[in-house]
């Protein structure tokens, strides 16, 4: 072997034993884990530890601490239980949702139940019910219903019907704040909470004392005001009545009669 033949030689085979060499390393170094870093914790987020309703104040044992946000977690979650002790829900919460900013009420709301869903500026006012009233059952919260009494009026008594109210919202049937869960569910009870204006609350209190009250069920998106004049007995009676067939006059011929009295003439005509 010649001598550039070995020196080719000893260089190959100090770059193959220096490639192994980096090779080993890399691995070593790749399964070594350094110290003092630990892997990151999950993010845990509080969620609801029972089935919540609108309207109530959430309390420590409402809530837990467990749920690991992932990409479709909301942004708006809360980190802790301290935010969310004491505060109001806007909506329900399913058991094990997470509780979001956007499903509380505002900060200085503190009050629960029916006085935490009511509309700045307007009141809540209570009527009795029945079956028929409610369209048994079908009457929810959260519904528009119009309100109409029927009652008598004037010294005769002379009785009428009259639409009082329009696009009035439930806030509550019985004690229940929210409608039942599932399609067709009915809530039947014998009390409505109703959200009026202080003015809108004097009319239904009149109108609860005074007469019969009755609710007619909306669309949530009809919001025409309709104008109506009552109905009496009279104008209830005289709807679909057939016309009555026109009576025909009939023309009598007229007699003319001369009457003489002393030396006077008179006519006269029959």
């Amino acid at each position: 072997m010649s001598r550039s033949t070995r020196a080719i030689t000893q260089i190959a085979l100090a770059l193959v034993l220096s490639l192994a060499a980096a090779f080993m390393v890399f691995r070593w170094m790749a399964q070594q884990q350094p110290k003092g870093v630990k892997e990151a914790a999950p993010t845990y987020h509080v969620i609801a530890s029972a089935e919540l309703k609108k309207g109530m104040k959430i309390g420590p044992e409402a809530i837990v601490l467990r749920g690991k946000a992932d990409e479709t977690t909301p942004p708006d979650i809360f980190l802790s239980t301290g935010p969310v002790v004491g505060r109001v829900l806007a909506r329900d919460i399913a058991e094990g949702a997470p509780i979001t900013a956007s499903s509380l009420e505002p900060l200085n709301l503190v009050v629960s139940g029916v006085s935490a869903m009511i509309t700045p500026g307007k009141r809540a006012m209570a009527v009795k019910g029945n079956p028929v009233m409610g369209l048994s059952g079908f009457v929810l919260p959260g519904d528009r219903v119009d309100v109409l009494v029927s009652l008598t009026k004037g010294s005769d008594e002379k009785p009428v019907t009259k639409l009082v109210l329009e696009r009035v919202r439930v806030l509550a049937t019985g004690t229940e704040l929210s409608s039942p869960k599932g399609d067709g569910k009915t809530a039947s009870v014998d009390v409505y909470t109703l959200e009026l204006t202080p003015e809108e609350g004097e009319r239904l209190a009149l109108a609860a004392t005074r007469g019969t009250l009755h609710f007619a069920l909306r669309n949530g998106d009809d919001d025409e005001t309709v104008l109506t004049a009552g109905s009496t007995v009279e104008s209830t009676l005289a709807a679909y009545r057939k016309p009555a067939p026109r009576r025909k006059v009939q023309r009598r011929n007229r007699v003319s009669v001369e009457v003489i009295t002393g030396g006077e003439r008179t006519k006269m005509k029959f």
